[in-house]
């Protein structure tokens, strides 16, 4: 089960891609969390709310408060300048002086009315700060007194209501002042109460000793040119805070069905990449230990995703890698096969040497015995130089090469070494190029591109009549290759051989060449240079002008073109 779990549930690339998409998702849940809106909006709303009602409550105080008329002062030497139908009244500075006194007894029932029905409280304040009315004391006649009593035991809270403190502690302002009771009730503590008496309302938030918002307003108590005293509304501690609770709860409750879905996703997500992968890497393990047994690499080249593309790369690397090794063990069988030959030959003439009776049959076992070693070492060299073929084309970096210059320095070089061999005519044509084409350029290894045109020439040189021999080589553009003919006016390929002629060691020699003149291997070695070029070398003959007339052999190399 553990393995299992670890294996395929669990595994490294299953925790890194569940861990991943979680702690983005955790991250959006943080950022909701700590920069919320919600609840500076519900902060403003409740303000918004309780300036409204703060006005309201001010003003029915405003109108229930009483004039003293006694403080109204006349001078009586000016009543005696008094005429006949006049009268005296208070100046404007004496009205401006006017008392309008909140009496506390004619205000209590009415802010008892008004605050009763909302979680408020009010307190109003005189002109100099002093507290008269506070809404927690102010009791109707038959109301039952209520206290909360501390419980007689704590509770040990739970661990997930420790967890829900300590994240909403996280998210909590600590910024914001505490609020703190004045001794007395004096409000001069309180800087919205001062600001209100200047005539304005104000508004002020704290925090209590538990860190639950508390939101106060202070709105003034006047009537036209007069601030009478200020009324001050504050939300009970924790109204605020239990709002903005409830709604995290809600968010940590999205969020675990969020992560829910999210890790089922990661999951199956998961097991579609890891689980494929697994099973190629399992196929490669057992392609490495069993090299004999062919092993099927798994295809998943229906995905159409990278891991399709993987199990396609595989899947040719390992058809390449089995090809490979078929290719050598039949190279070494090959190569086993033609070594015993020429040595089979060589043992017979030594054996023999020292049982020949006169000078003429040592002579003639001396040369048996130098044409084998002759042979032998062709052999070996030939051998030698396709074995590290592959290496030597990998392991070089190919370059850009203009095939058509290329190719015409070689035939020069052909043309030249005919005084020492077959006297042959060798011609060089070159079609005209398509329209933007800019000419005969090809991608590869110019050592070994001119070894298969050479060994093309040399193959057909071999071939062609004594005298009158004709080789052409034709280049021309066709599509995305370059296309390099070899045509020779020789006896031609049978049908039957057309094909065979690429295999190793395989000869077809004319009549006239001596036997153990060639190793077999040009035209595979050849054809193999080609293909690791992205090219095709193929072999066919040239018809004449009647039925089944042949009139020589033709080699068609195509390059792909660059530009």
């Amino acid at each position: 089960m553990r393995r299992f779990l670890g294996h395929h549930i669990f595994s490294s690339l299953t925790r890194r891609i569940l861990f991943l998409n979680l702690a983005g998702l955790a991250v959006l849940v943080v950022g909701i969390l700590y920069l919320n809106t919600f609840r500076d909006g519900l902060i403003d709303a409740r303000v918004e709310s309780l300036m409204t009602q703060g006005e309201i409550i001010a003003g029915a105080v405003a109108t229930s408060a009483t004039v003293e008329t006694d403080a109204i002062r006349i001078d009586p030497e000016k009543l005696l300048e008094l005429q006949a139908g006049e009268s005296l009244g208070p100046s404007v500075d004496q009205l401006d002086n006017l008392d309008f006194p909140i009496n506390p007894e004619r205000v209590a029932p009415l802010l008892r009315r008004l605050i009763s029905p909302t979680r408020t409280r009010a307190r109003i304040y005189d002109r100099d700060a002093n507290l008269l009315l506070d809404s927690r004391h102010l009791y109707s006649k038959g109301q039952v007194l209520r206290y909360d009593l501390p419980p007689v035991d704590d509770d040990e809270p739970s661990f997930v209501e420790r967890a829900q403190k300590f994240v909403f502690d996280i998210f909590s302002n600590r910024s914001l002042p505490v609020y703190k009771e004045q001794p007395g009730g004096n409000g001069a503590a309180f800087p919205e109460v001062m600001k209100a008496l200047t005539g304005g309302p104000s508004t002020f938030v704290r925090i209590s000793e538990k860190g639950e918002q508390i939101v106060s307003v202070a709105v003034p108590i006047q009537r036209p040119r007069a601030v009478l005293g200020v009324l001050m509304l504050s939300t009970e501690g924790g109204d605020i805070d239990k709002i903005v609770a409830t709604e995290r709860k809600a968010i940590l409750r999205v969020f675990g069905v969020a992560a829910l879905v999210t890790a089922l996703l990661s999951m199956l997500l998961a097991s579609t990449i890891a689980n494929p992968l697994r099973r190629l890497s399992a196929a490669a393990v057992r392609v490495r230990r069993s090299i004999k047994n062919r092993e099927e690499i798994p295809d998943f080249s229906d995905r159409q995703d990278e891991i399709g593309n993987l199990s396609i790369a595989v899947r040719d690397m390992t058809n390449a890698l089995y090809a490979r090794i078929e290719a050598i063990e039949s190279f070494a069988a090959d190569v086993s096969h033609e070594l015993k030959n020429p040595l089979t030959s060589l043992r017979s003439a030594v054996e023999t040497l020292p049982l020949a009776k006169n000078e003429a049959s040592r002579n003639r076992l001396m040369e048996v015995i130098q044409h084998d070693v002759k042979r032998l070492d062709r052999l070996i060299t030939d051998i030698s130089d396709a074995s590290r073929l592959d290496a030597e084309l990998a392991r070089d970096d190919a370059a850009r090469v203009d095939f058509k210059q290329f190719v015409s320095d070689l035939v020069s070089v052909s043309r030249e070494a005919s005084h020492h061999k077959k006297s042959v005519e060798i011609d060089l044509k070159v079609a005209k190029l398509p329209q933007g084409v800019k000419g005969y350029f090809v991608q590869g290894h110019d050592l070994r591109l001119g070894q298969v045109i050479t060994n093309l020439i040399e193959n057909a040189r071999s071939f062609v009549p004594d005298g009158h021999g004709q080789i052409t080589l034709s280049l021309a553009r066709s599509g995305k290759f370059n296309i390099l003919t070899v045509d020779d006016n020789g006896p031609g390929i049978r049908a039957e051989n057309i094909e065979r002629i690429f295999e190793r060691f395989y000869t077809d020699r004319p009549a006239s060449e001596a036997f153990g003149q060639n190793s077999g291997l040009g035209l595979s070695i050849s054809r193999q240079i080609v293909e690791a070029h992205g090219g095709t070398l193929t072999a066919e003959n040239i018809p004449g002008t009647k039925p089944g007339e042949i009139k020589g052999a033709r080699f068609v190399v195509a390059l792909p073109a660059e530009g």
